[in-house]
């Protein structure tokens, strides 16, 4: 069910060009201050406002710290790797799910594992060290994955209901993907188990990239877009009871059908289309909390709302990480970031997220952010 061998073929692009593709590179000086956002309204165009504004010039941060690189995780045979997708594990411990990983000299190097997870024992959002790993002194891939012809299995969400932990993976070559799967473990993460898949060509793809805000309802909700930076999407929204998270016919769709916005509806935007990166969905303080790497100009951006079923186009957009050039890179401005996952145990009013940096091949990294001035 998760053989490569079902994968569509590599493009003659090398793995390095694909990893600089699936980063987001931008160097230029173009962008630097992030503006207003306008969002594309969907079918029910008069009943979604077009324009959310941003608030970037309230928001400031900081870098906490590198949270893997080669003095970091060199030791777990981990020191080039990106996402890491923070959740934590039943036990306490913090596990960073990353995707591509390398060992030698650099990006693109020897022994390539996707995913794999690296574990800070201690889950405080100011001790956040990583201490371990899921195969001891050498990192392991969670999942088979053979790498056959350049496919990978690339993260997009990662989290925990009571005793078990949910992993949810894009397969396929980067930016082509066949499908996606979704796992889950039992052990904190060291052991993962196959629970169903979705095609690639879902919703026109638009089922691809999935995360999760688990609610105090028994819900979770759902959103999705393409994974393709390169590609406008839709953002649609579904929600999944919690006990039946593994079953693909539980998922049910939110849209607009006859004047009306309504679960069970064929998926409408929930948002305005555009070129979206990674995206992280989270239920915190009695709220929705919405992150993603925006790719014009490449920021990483945050709405919060009161209901999964808000209206997104009018709900403020608020900068979180402005970009840069190495060399300039201060408090919340990051050279080539993408990435903004939200870590488990922040507060809009502590909200720290990890982000990721790719601009050559020595500096592919996780760091801990933390942002101040969210308003909620």
């Amino acid at each position: 069910m998760h053989g490569s061998s079902r994968f569509v073929p590599a493009p003659s692009l090398s793995r390095r060009a694909l990893l600089r593709s699936a980063a987001g590179v931008a160097l230029g000086a173009a962008g630097l201050a992030a503006g207003a956002t306008t969002a594309r309204a969907a079918q029910p165009g008069a009943t979604r406002p077009r324009a959310a504004r941003s608030r970037a010039a309230l928001i400031t941060g900081s870098k906490v710290r590198n949270l893997t690189g080669p003095a970091e995780t060199g030791r777990f045979a981990a020191p080039w790797t990106d996402l890491g997708i923070p959740a934590r594990c039943p036990d306490g411990s913090m596990l960073f799910v990353g995707g591509d990983t390398f060992d030698g000299a650099g990006v693109g190097g020897p022994d390539w594992r996707a995913p794999v997870g690296l574990r800070s024992g201690n889950s405080a959002l100011d001790s956040l060290v990583i201490d371990g790993s899921v195969g001891g002194g050498h990192a392991v891939g969670l999942v088979p994955e053979g790498h056959d012809g350049g496919t990978t299995a690339i993260p997009s969400d990662v989290f925990t209901i009571g005793g078990t932990m949910y992993m949810h993976l894009m397969r396929g070559v980067i930016y082509r993907t066949h499908h996606s799967d979704f796992w889950r473990s039992d052990d904190n993460g060291e052991t993962w188990q196959y629970l169903c898949q979705w095609p690639g060509d879902q919703y026109n793809g638009q089922f691809q990239q999935k995360t999760y805000a688990v609610a105090d309802d028994g819900f979770c909700y759902v959103l999705s877009t393409v994974f393709n930076r390169d590609v406008t999407s839709d953002l649609l929204l579904h929600r999944v009871r919690q006990d039946a998270l593994g079953d693909p016919a539980a998922y049910e769709p939110w849209g607009y059908a006859n004047g009306a916005w309504g679960w069970g509806n064929y998926p409408t935007s929930v948002s305005g289309a555009r070129r979206w990166g990674e995206i992280c969905f989270r239920a915190m303080d009695g709220k929705y909390a919405l992150t993603w790497l925006n790719m014009a100009p490449l920021d990483i951006r945050a709405q919060v709302f009161a209901l999964p079923t808000s209206n997104l186009f009018t709900t403020p957009e608020q900068t979180v990480i402005v970009p840069t050039v190495p060399g300039l890179e201060f408090g919340n401005a990051v050279a080539s970031p993408y990435g903004g996952f939200i870590v488990p145990g922040s507060t809009f009013a502590d909200f720290h997220i990890a982000v990721s940096q790719w601009y050559d091949d020595q500096n592919y990294r996780v760091m801990q952010y933390r942002i101040n001035g969210l308003a909620a």
